[in-house]
């Protein structure tokens, strides 16, 4: 199916599949009320860069370009993939002392404005918590399984731009 559609096209898709998860973050955080832990912040900042760089990808002609933004992805992928991976494995063997933040009142309360505001941008929530789940997953779990599914398709889009190449 791949071979069919454009690079730009994938990765105009792409862009769209990571909005749609970051919306769907969103809501489960301010219409939900769940609170995104450190852990699942960094796995939104790695969905944004995703994101990013495929629209830039998608409005960007030329194999050399669309090669080193797809193996950009890629790299983006795995990292989101292994954030999401070791918050999974937290969630199945969860610490005796849980270590993820502080809350947000605490972080407040405790340390001088300059220092709270960054704090907060770390979120609050607690990494080991299931607070929501889908078909059996938690929401780490499917930020897993989104990021090695994006990985896997920009590793086949450079790959057929290698070949394409030759």
């Amino acid at each position: 199916m791949l071979d069919r559609l454009s690079t730009r096209q994938i990765m105009a898709g792409m862009t769209m599949v990571c909005l749609g998860l970051l919306g769907f973050g969103l809501y489960l955080q301010h219409v939900v009320g769940l609170e995104p832990c450190p852990m699942c912040i960094v796995q939104r900042y790695a969905m944004v860069l995703i994101a990013v760089v495929a629209a830039v990808a998608a409005a960007t002609p030329g194999r050399r370009s669309q090669l080193a933004l797809s193996l950009l992805v890629a790299v983006l992928g795995i990292f989101g993939a292994f954030v999401a991976a070791r918050q999974s494995w937290l969630q199945w063997y969860p610490p005796e002392i849980a270590t993820c933040g502080r809350d947000l009142y605490g972080m407040i309360e405790s340390f001088p404005l300059q220092r709270a505001i960054p704090m907060i941008f770390k979120g609050s929530g607690d990494c080991t918590a299931i607070d929501w789940t889908f078909l059996g997953g938690t929401i780490a779990n499917w930020a897993f399984l989104w990021f090695a599914a994006m990985t896997l398709v920009a590793l086949c889009l450079s790959w057929r731009s290698l070949r394409r190449a030759r």
